[in-house]
């Protein structure tokens, strides 16, 4: 089982890469949403050490061609689950990841202030991995289970919260099947 401490906002299973790319959340600002993202770096390409390199305002811009393009973002997930399950944290939950960007989920502006981000790592027209499904089951419900207003969280995607922007996890995510895989971790 996953344990997530109150105190640190650490994940118990989870390799820990601290980002800078974070801040406090405003006062009072409790996390009341779950948003899963897709990444790959480069696009298309899964594995090696890129996405830690972008969350910690370390990816060569000589690289990759596409890597000029985004060397100078300062962004951050919560969390990352690899296409072999494994669990990577940048940022401690009850702290601020930047994830979101501009966005909107029922009529609150800055989900950045009231969310947990969890990329896959994937692309949008890729299928994700059967382990990456499990894994977020798993993490979702110790979310849900160790965090109070996370309790009944509503889970959305990237697209969900920035429509005009974002497409991620993309029409690949089997959003019933993990709608399945959640119920009994609830």
């Amino acid at each position: 089982m996953i344990g997530i401490s109150a105190t640190s906002g650490l994940v118990s299973c989870a390799r820990l890469v601290p980002s800078p790319n974070h801040d406090a959340r405003p006062p009072n600002c409790q996390p009341e949403l779950i948003v899963v993202h897709g990444i790959s770096l480069p696009p298309g390409e899964f594995g090696g050490p890129w996405i830690d390199d972008l969350f910690m305002n370390q990816l060569d811009p000589d690289a990759h061609p596409y890597f000029c393009e985004i060397a100078g973002a300062r962004v951050s997930s919560h969390l990352l689950i690899r296409r072999d399950a494994e669990v990577v944290q940048y940022v401690p939950l009850n702290l601020r990841a930047w994830h979101a960007g501009e966005s909107c989920h029922a009529g609150r502006d800055k989900c950045n202030d009231f969310s947990i981000g969890i990329e896959l790592e994937g692309q949008d027209d890729v299928p994700y991995e059967d382990c990456q499904y499990v894994r977020l089951a798993e993490l979702v419900g110790a979310l849900r289970r160790a965090i109070p207003s996370l309790k009944n969280a509503p889970v959305v995607g990237h697209s969900d919260i920035a429509p005009e922007r974002k497409t991620d996890p993309g029409p690949a995510f089997d959003w019933p099947r993990f709608r399945a895989l959640l119920e009994p971790a609830r």
